[in-house]
C-alpha cells in the first residue's frame, strides 16, 4: 500500500510540515531527532531546515527516496532508514527528540512503541505526537484509520498513560482543519502531545 501511495506523482501528504510540529518546533530539544514513519519526509526535512540532525525512518523505501529528493530540493541533508516499527531499534538514551505524526497503531503495539520511545530519549529529550482521535469519525474530514480500524486512533488519556514517566508539556484533543495533501484534509479531531524526559531518569 505505502509504496504505491508514495509512488504517485503528487506528494501524498504535501511538502509542508504538520501544523502542530511547525508551531512547536522551538519547544523540541535541538540535536539528534528521530522521525518515526516519516513517509516522504515533509516533517523530517522541515526539522533539518530548522537545525536538527534528522534520521527519518519508514517501512517504505519509495517514500524515503522521495524524502531524500525533498531534502535535496530544500538544500538540507537527512539520514533515512528503512524499517518496521515492530522491531525497529531506537536504542537507549540516543535521541534529543522523537517525532511521531499520524502514526496510528493498535493498542498493544502502540504501548510497546511508546515505551521504546521513552527508553530511547536522552534525559531532557522531547517527544511530539499528533494523531487522530475516535471523534474524527463524527466529523467530515478525511484521513487516518478507516472505521474498521478505529482502535488505532489515540486519545489524550492514552498518551498520558503511555508517557506517565515523562513531564507532560501539552496534552489536548482539538477540533481543527487538517490540510496535508490529498490523504489528510478537512475538519477533524486530533490529539496533540508534547512531553519531556526528566533529567536524571
Amino acid at each position: 500500500m505505502w509504496d504505491k501511495r508514495f509512488s504517485e506523482a503528487e506528494l501524498a501528504y504535501g511538502d509542508q510540515p504538520n501544523d502542530f510540529l511547525r508551531d512547536e518546533t522551538a519547544s523540541l530539544r535541538k540535536g539528534k531527532c528521530l522521525c518515526l514513519a516519516d513517509g516522504q519526509g515533509r516533517n523530517g526535512v522541515w526539522l533539518a531546515q530548522s537545525g536538527f540532525e534528522v534520521t527519518a525512518m519508514d517501512q517504505s523505501a519509495v517514500g524515503l527516496g522521495r524524502a531524500q529528493e525533498l531534502a535535496a530540493a530544500r538544500g538540507v541533508t537527512i539520514q533515512t532508514v528503512v524499517g518496521d516499527l515492530a522491531d525497529f531499534d531506537m536504542g537507549a538514551e540516543r535521541w534529543d527528540s522523537i517525532v511521531s505524526i499520524f502514526v496510528h497503531l493498535p493498542p498493544p503495539f502502540r504501548i510497546g512503541v511508546h515505551a521504546r520511545i521513552v527508553r530511547a530519549l536522552k534525559p531532557g529529550g522531547t517527544v511530539l505526537i499528533e494523531a487522530y482521535t475516535p471523534r474524527k469519525y463524527e466529523l467530515p474530514g478525511f484521513g487516518g484509520p478507516p472505521p474498521a480500524q478505529s482502535e488505532r486512533t489515540f486519545t489524550e488519556a492514552m498518551l498520558r498513560q503511555d508517557f506517565a514517566a515523562l513531564d507532560i508539556v501539552i496534552a489536548r484533543e482539538v477540533e481543527r482543519e487538517v490540510n496535508e495533501g490529498k490523504y489528510h484534509h478537512g475538519l477533524s479531531e486530533t490529539v496533540q502531545f508534547l512531553a519531556r524526559k526528566p533529567i536524571g531518569e
